[in-house]
C-alpha cells in the first residue's frame, strides 16, 4: 500500500509522471466511450432477436419484423437487418447490397479508438521507461558532480524518479489493456453476429421471393 503511496508522489515522479497521468485521462476518456457503446448501446441478445425477426418473416410479416428492429434499434445487428429489410421486395443483389452497406458503415463504429486505446497503454508503458532512464541518468549523474553533503539527496531524488515513473506507466497500462482485451472480445462477437444474421436474413429473404 504504501509503494502505491509512493507512485503517486507526483513530487517523486518529476513532469514524467504527470505526462502519464495526461495519457490515463485520455485512456480513461475512450474507455468510458468504448464500453458505453459496445457494452450497452451496440451490444443485443443476438440470437433472440433474430429468432423474432425470422418468425415474422416466416409468416410474411415483414413489417413486424422491421418493427422488431425499431425495438432494438441502438443494436449493431439491428440496425443491418433494418436496412435489409427495407429491400425485402426488391430483388436478391439490391437487398445483399443493402445489408452491405449497412455493414461497412456499422463496422468503423464498433470498432472506433480501439486501436487507439491500445498505443496509448503501449506509449504509457514506454514513458514509465523513458522516466526510468532518465531517472537513472539523474542519479548517475549525481554521483559524478554532485557535493558530498548534496549526492545522496540527487541520488534519491534519480532513483525516485526512475521507480515511481516505471511503476505509474505499468499501473495505467496494465488495467488499460485488460478492458481493451474484453473490448476486443465482445466487439468481434458483434461483428460476428452481424455477419451471421445477415447472411441468414439474405437465406431468409430468397426464400420468401422464391415461394
Amino acid at each position: 500500500m504504501e509503494g502505491l503511496k509512493q507512485a503517486f508522489a507526483w513530487e517523486n515522479g518529476g513532469i514524467w509522471m504527470w505526462v502519464i497521468v495526461a495519457v490515463s485521462v485520455i485512456c480513461l476518456a475512450l474507455l468510458v466511450e468504448r464500453v458505453y457503446y459496445i457494452f450497452f448501446k451496440f451490444n443485443t441478445n443476438a440470437r433472440q432477436f433474430m429468432d423474432a425477426v425470422q418468425r415474422n418473416i416466416v409468416s410474411n410479416n415483414i413489417d413486424g419484423a422491421i418493427q422488431v428492429c425499431n425495438a432494438a434499434k441502438s443494436a449493431a445487428v439491428a440496425q443491418v437487418i433494418k436496412a435489409g429489410l427495407a429491400r425485402a421486395n426488391k430483388t436478391e443483389l439490391e437487398i445483399q447490397n443493402a445489408i452491405e452497406e449497412a455493414s461497412l458503415e456499422i463496422t468503423p463504429l464498433v470498432t472506433r479508438f480501439m486501436p487507439a486505446i491500445a498505443s496509448l497503454a503501449n506509449i504509457a508503458t514506454l514513458l514509465g521507461l523513458l522516466g526510468t532512464i532518465i531517472g537513472l541518468i539523474n542519479a548517475f549523474s549525481a554521483l559524478e558532480s554532485a557535493a558530498p553533503d548534496e549526492r545522496q539527496q540527487k541520488l534519491s531524488a534519480g532513483i525516485a524518479i526512475a521507480m515511481n515513473t516505471t511503476a505509474m506507466g505499468l499501473i495505467v497500462a496494465i488495467p488499460t489493456l485488460t478492458i481493451h482485451v474484453l473490448l476486443s472480445i465482445y466487439a468481434k462477437k458483434i461483428l460476428d453476429d452481424i455477419e451471421l444474421y445477415s447472411t441468414k436474413l439474405g437465406n431468409l429473404l430468397g426464400q420468401r421471393a422464391a415461394k
